[in-house]
């Protein structure tokens, strides 16, 4: 089960990348998807779809280097380092998926500006909030 749910993740993104389209992810997703944000809030499949289309298009040429894929059960996570053409900016991001009955049903992701990644190592020093 582990490596099938990695295999899946992996498509997904692979057919997301290939065909610049979100409607590439839909028949991955359950009907009742949702997708969690650090700030508490979350997004049903349709309203995460329409936000990941929307991203597509300024990040169309963006390149993507996954550094690990790991699964343990029904979870897969994802960290990859993700940077903007032309030597644009460049993001770490951490994504977390739960698998169920073969289709993608929760997602968690934290996403990192890489050259903001120093500041953040030290968030708990006074006059840093």
């Amino acid at each position: 089960m582990t490596t099938g749910n990695k295999t899946i993740v992996q498509r997904a993104l692979t057919e997301l990348m290939e065909t610049g389209s979100a409607e590439a992810l839909k028949p991955l997703l359950s009907e009742d998807f949702i997708h969690h944000r650090p700030d508490a809030t979350s997004s049903t499949k349709a309203e995460w779809l329409a936000a990941v289309q929307a991203a597509l298009i300024p990040l169309a040429d963006m390149r993507v280097e996954v550094h690990h894929l790991l699964a343990d059960g029904d979870h897969v996570m994802m960290h990859s380092r993700r940077q903007l053409p032309d030597d644009g900016p460049e993001i770490a991001v951490v994504d977390i998926w739960r698998l169920e009955e073969g289709l993608i049903a929760e997602g968690w992701e934290i996403i990192e500006p890489v050259a903001q990644a120093a500041a953040h190592l030290v968030w708990w020093e006074p006059g840093r909030h």
